[in-house]
């Protein structure tokens, strides 16, 4: 497996362009199943699990056109060939469950893998089935495989949902655009995807309403056409990249995002430190010059702090003057970088979900293992604050949700490189 070097020490200077959002892409590209007509999708991230996704797409009979150069795609779903998302791709990506709503809602029957993806939590698919069977579809579980029918079509209906997940409210807003009459989703996601998904949708020519609050209408339409969008700055590279400026002592201009999309933590960012300034289409951050300042973070629901971020902010806390109390409410897996963080020097206390992390003057450069993608840049983020070498191994995490991350690091000045695998051997 491939390897990543860092030498840290180095402050990054200079201009980073942020890519598309991967978890806006995800959603979007399943939104082609719900039409025969072309949907042309620009600013498409090139990384592992669009790739991931594209291949179970095209076993569904999806036409993909990828332009790499241009990062435009051009998906045509003008006959499904399959309704079975076979395991053998389902288990690389837990969002491959996205395909469930447009299968179902368009074809009326859809057979999907349970699914992968990281090891950071149970992350039941109940939310998701529980508002399919309100919308009147008939969902069975067996061999491992979701077995979902509505032979009439399915039904709007008011579907509370017990929890607020991103996924399910992407979905069943997804499968509530077809339906026949009105779905009201109580209790909904509110993140900046959801609005992408929406926009897109309604591109499409959806009736989509509320999106951006917890309670979206979906007036259900007898068909989608072709429909062309842009997908969003990615806010999770943009906060990932935000926090490598302030860790190395550094000044960044983040390109072609927004602080919008982060409200939260770009306040926790700027309590530690940070320095914030707007300009153009995007936004400096940089570095006081004095020690970083311990933060207390909990992380919640947007517009709450991301839970993606929350390994991300870790890292920086290491070097924190003082204490900071870190708590996690999404995933009740999600500490695992700690272990690797303590092998750098952190001094990092966990206590059920939540990390009490003391500040240390230095990190030091180890060898360590990336276990999930947000965990995987922590590590990352660490090794370029931490004095001498950083050996990253299982990078394949970092491939999935971060694009070209050496290059546009190395481009700010970051002594960072990919060891290719026959060379690590």
């Amino acid at each position: 497996m491939d390897q990543i070097r860092i030498v840290g020490g180095t402050p990054l200077k200079g201009t980073i362009e942020i890519s598309g959002a991967k978890n806006a892409a995800l959603p979007l590209l399943t939104a082609s199943l719900l039409s025969a007509d072309p949907l042309n999708l620009s600013n498409v991230p090139d990384l592992a699990d669009i790739h991931s996704l594209i291949e179970l797409l095209t076993q569904h009979g999806v036409k993909c056109e990828w332009d790499l150069g241009s990062k435009t795609l051009k998906l045509t779903a003008q006959t499904i060939t399959s309704t079975t998302a076979p395991y053998d791709i389902v288990r690389k990506m837990r969002a491959s469950i996205l395909v469930l709503g447009p299968l179902i809602a368009r074809c009326k029957e859809a057979k999907v893998s349970l699914p992968g993806g990281c090891s950071i939590g149970t992350r039941p698919v109940d939310i998701h089935l529980r508002g399919l069977e309100e919308l009147g579809a008939t969902i069975n579980l067996q061999d491992g495989y979701i077995h979902a029918s509505a032979p009439n079509g399915l039904v709007g209906a008011t579907v509370t949902m017990p929890l607020v997940s991103v996924t399910a409210t992407e979905n069943l807003m997804m499968a509530a655009t077809l339906a026949k009459g009105t779905t009201k989703l109580v209790n909904a996601a509110r993140e900046p995807e959801i609005v992408d998904l929406a926009n897109c949708l309604r591109a499409m020519g959806a009736t989509i309403q509320g999106d951006g609050t917890d309670t979206i209408i979906i007036d259900g339409v007898e068909k989608l056409s072709a429909a062309t969008h842009r997908v969003i700055a990615d806010r999770i590279e943009t906060g990932t990249f935000a926090i490598a400026a302030l860790i190395t002592g550094g000044e960044l201009y983040l390109k072609n995002t927004s602080t919008d999309l982060l409200p939260s933590f770009i306040s926790s960012l700027q309590k530690a430190g940070a320095i914030i300034e707007n300009e153009g289409d995007g936004f400096w951050v940089k570095s006081s010059g004095q020690p970083i300042t311990g933060v207390d973070v909990m992380t919640e629901p947007y517009p709450g702090f991301a839970t993606d971020l929350q390994a991300q902010m870790m890292a920086l806390m290491t070097i924190c003057k003082g204490s900071s109390m870190i708590t996690e409410t999404i995933f009740e897996n999600r500490f695992m970088h700690v272990p690797e963080l303590c092998r750098m020097g952190a001094n990092i206390t966990v206590h059920g979900s939540t990390a009490l992390v003391r500040g240390v003057d230095q990190l030091k450069g180890a060898p360590v293992m990336a276990t999930d993608l947000r965990a995987s840049v922590s590590l990352v983020l660490a090794g370029l604050a931490a004095e001498g070498e950083t050996l990253i191994s299982r990078v394949y995490h970092l491939d999935r949700g971060y694009e070209h991350i050496e290059e546009k690091l190395s481009r700010c000045g970051a002594k960072i490189e990919r060891i290719r695998e026959a060379l690590a051997a």
